[in-house]
């Protein structure tokens, strides 16, 4: 739980759905962030004992599916939206053909293909973490304290990064409020 989990859900609340709202507001969507946001933290832990724990609004496919190419007509794209998830059921009820085709590949392959396929992401997340000039190291310190693969009394790095992280910038505001 505090390995995994929690790192989970903190990472995906407090960065995974920024991108997927800036793509909302960029495809034309102007809805209120807290419900959508509070409705995708309730639904993730609802869901997260079945292994639905980052159920947020950041999804490349929704991304997609909100866009001009998914359908002129704004009102229509939820057409696009529902063949997305006709899809990922068919995927799901395929899983276990997926996981054995991925298992007959050489791990080296596996792994590179998930590396490549997820540059763009790891990368335009970074941007937007450091992006912030008051946040910047304490981002670069979440990102990297996370990236050693460091475990500490059997709870591995994601739960540190956001540890290390969140104390930096506290660290780091409250340096700049006594400063000023």
């Amino acid at each position: 739980m505090v390995s995994v989990a929690l790192p989970l859900f903190v990472v995906t609340m407090a960065s995974q759905n920024l991108p997927g709202v800036a793509a909302q507001r960029a495809s034309g969507y102007d809805i209120p962030i807290s419900p959508v946001v509070g409705a995708t933290g309730l639904t993730s832990l609802v869901l997260a004992p079945f292994g639905g724990y980052a159920l947020n609004l950041a999804a490349i496919t929704a991304a997609i599916c909100m866009g001009k190419e998914a359908h002129p007509d704004p009102s229509r794209r939820y057409t696009a939206s529902a063949a997305a998830g006709l899809l990922y059921i068919a995927l799901g009820l395929a899983g276990g053909t997926i996981v054995s085709l991925m298992a007959a590949f050489p791990q080296a392959l596996v792994l590179a293909v998930a590396g490549l396929a997820l540059l763009g992401t790891m990368a335009s997340g970074l941007a937007v973490a450091v992006k912030d000039e008051q946040h910047r190291e304490a981002a670069l310190l979440t990102f990297l304290v996370t990236l050693s693969g460091v475990t500490v009394a059997g709870v591995g790095s994601a739960f540190w990064g956001v540890v290390v992280g969140g104390l930096a910038q506290w660290v780091w505001t409250r340096r700049q409020t006594a400063s000023h």
